[in-house]
């Protein structure tokens, strides 16, 4: 994937950076009608219709690609047809043709090229696009859509420029690098597409106008501290007031306060939590 800057021909264009879809096939303008599914939206109101998700509402009407995560086509090859934009993630997608003429959409990697054929289950060369367990993964390889259960489909290294690092196994364990730096053990049982996740340049992507985020949903969001103290604890004050320690609405501090369960199961599986 490329960038593109444009010329600032207009106050919108000064900083706008964006993506050139180069990868995607040009060919194809409309997803696959077997695989796409109805997308409603809320507009963030509940069944009474009251508000209850801020910022949230509008955005251009979308339909839902039906993506494989699970890759449970044993031993059956399937050939790349093209490349996707998929409007619901910031990966790219593929559509596979099997030889058996089922057709399914899974998360493109990095490197996947329309005529490639790729395969998952027991024996599958290690090539990219390809999925194995992680008992058959070279170690050091780098991967992504893995498991946290066997069969459950995958679960993280999904996002744009994604991935994770088998770095060994352990018994019945192997231990992987989360693409947030933290060291965890998964099950040698479980799933893993080796490579890395499509569309690596998403985060460098400068929207410059706020009417892209609405295209997207996005509402303006209000900053707590230009609220009212009924509305927000960092709110009221004279003037431009500090707001106080930086904390969300409902008071939960927002830098360096932990979430996460002491005394949650999969607690003993981890072997380093991410740095700060």
């Amino acid at each position: 994937m490329g960038l593109i800057k444009l010329r600032p021909i207009t106050p919108t264009q000064r900083h706008q950076v964006l993506p050139t879809y180069a990868e995607v096939t040009v060919s194809k303008s409309a997803p696959e009608k077997s695989l796409i599914a109805k997308k409603s939206r809320s507009g963030g109101r509940n069944n009474s219709g009251r508000m209850t998700m801020r910022y949230t509402g509008g955005g251009h009407k979308q339909k839902y690609r039906i993506v494989d995560f699970k890759r449970e086509k044993f031993g059956i090859p399937a050939k790349v047809m093209t490349i996707e934009y998929d409007p619901n993630r910031t990966a790219r997608i593929a559509l596979l043709n099997y030889v058996d003429g089922e057709k399914r959409y899974i998360i493109a990697p990095d490197g996947l090229a329309v005529g490639q054929t790729v395969q998952s289950g027991k024996g599958s060369p290690v090539e990219v696009g390809n999925t194995l367990l992680l008992s058959e993964v070279p170690l050091g390889t780098v991967v992504h859509n893995v498991e946290l259960n066997p069969g459950q489909g995958g679960k993280f290294a999904r996002g744009a420029g994604a991935s994770a690092q088998l770095l060994a196994r352990d018994g019945r364990f192997a231990v992987l690098k989360m693409p947030s730096g933290e060291t965890r053990q998964i099950l040698v049982t479980c799933l893993a597409t080796v490579g890395s996740v499509s569309n690596s340049d998403h985060q460098l992507v400068v929207s410059g106008k706020a009417g892209r985020s609405r295209w997207l949903g996005n509402r303006p969001r209000v900053r707590g501290v230009v609220m009212n103290p009924v509305d927000h604890p960092m709110g009221g004050g004279e003037g431009r007031s500090s707001g106080g320690h930086p904390r969300s609405r409902k008071g939960i501090p927002a830098k360096g306060y932990k979430t996460r369960s002491k005394k949650k199961a999969s607690n003993k599986y981890i072997l380093e939590r991410r740095k700060k």
